[in-house]
């Protein structure tokens, strides 16, 4: 594995599966933990490691589904705490049995709350974290549009795009390949990265779990438009909001200190996400949608900054960081001005 300066690869068995991490710093460094994104791998985090401070211990593992850690289903009935548990699983057998500091992209931003409602956490960091009332079908406070979470989970990936991860695609020949959904969807174009680190991501994503204990998972039969519910398996199930909520964080004590990032431009985590059913119904492409009144675009960010507000009004410390014009990972599209936010944060909350 051709890794960058200063960062090792490691596999460990844990209580729970077979373990990929990266790692760097010392072992005695102040143990921060980064959780990567669906459809992802600890090498979307691989750049910020090798450029960390030396007083840190970075541990990134490959999350169950995906990269190179075992292949074990992912029960997405717990949400995304299978998740928060493999990582939680990887500290104990290195023996770090203190409060870390967590950092989690998208996905892994439930990740990491699921985390810190469960667990004692040193700090946390959120790079365009998954709603806390999870991805799909959600009112602006949070209530399912139907009782049954018709329009999240399984049912709302892209099964030709699972294909073209299933059999290796790396051309830029579909709208719908891994290569020129990465370049559209995980950054802002026209961000790319430099060809032979673009090759490589590419390569992560393919190794990625597709179909029903995978990207997207399973789906039941609703009444309700458009015509699914969730399932109990895969990813997309776990981030639904039947069984991925994270606003209890607010009722966390004692409260890490909170860094929130974000790409103004991210259209994946958004107010009105292009990824979302309502915003798809509402734009025309799945039809039958049944409007405003009963299914509304989900208003992602503004759900998150509710959240966070109740939870400094709770006596909690947040600081938001608002990255102009970036895309779902600020953390590559603005990664100078990512990292400095990212380290004065951990700086200040390795302080307090």
């Amino acid at each position: 594995m051709n890794l960058l300066p200063g960062v090792r690869s490691n596999t460990v068995d844990t209580s729970r599966l077979r373990l990929h991490y990266l790692e760097s710093g010392p072992e005695d460094g102040i143990p921060v933990v980064l959780i990567h994104g669906n459809l992802a791998t600890s090498r979307f985090f691989e750049h910020v490691m090798s450029g960390a401070p030396g007083h840190y211990r970075f541990l990134a593992p490959d999350m169950r589904g995906f990269g190179d850690t075992e292949q074990a289903p992912i029960d997405a009935t717990r949400g995304l705490r299978d998740w928060a548990d493999d990582a939680h699983s990887l500290l104990e057998v290195l023996h770090v049995d203190h409060p870390v500091h967590l950092a989690g992209w998208s996905t892994g931003g439930g990740a990491i709350a699921a985390w810190a409602i469960d667990r004692p956490a040193a700090s946390l960091t959120f790079v365009d974290p998954v709603s806390p009332y999870g991805f799909g079908a959600t009112k602006a406070d949070g209530k399912p549009c139907f009782s049954d979470w018709a329009g999240s989970g399984g049912g709302t990936g892209n099964l030709d795009f699972a294909k073209l991860i299933a059999d290796g695609d790396t051309s830029e020949d579909s709208p719908l390949s891994p290569r020129n959904v990465m370049n559209s969807s995980y950054w802002a174009p026209p961000h790319r990265e430099p060809r032979e680190r673009e090759d490589l991501l590419v390569e992560e994503i393919l190794k990625s779990v597709t179909g029903e204990h995978g990207y997207p998972g399973d789906q039941a039969p609703s009444g309700n438009w458009p015509g699914f519910a969730p399932g109990v398996h895969g990813i997309l199930n776990a981030l639904s909001g039947k069984y991925c909520d994270w606003s209890g964080i607010v009722d966390i004590d004692p409260k890490p200190p909170i860094l929130w990032t974000h790409g103004t431009a991210d259209i994946v985590v958004a107010d009105g996400s292009a990824w979302e059913m309502g915003t798809l119904g509402q734009m025309g492409v799945i039809p039958g949608w049944p409007g405003d009144d009963v299914f509304p675009p989900q208003p992602m960010v503004t759900q998150i900054r509710t959240v966070l507000e109740r939870y400094r009004d709770g006596g909690g410390s947040v600081r938001i960081e608002m990255f102009e014009g970036s895309g779902h990972g600020p953390h590559f599209d603005a990664a100078e001005r990512w990292q400095t936010a990212f380290f004065e944060f951990l700086e200040a909350a390795a302080k307090s």
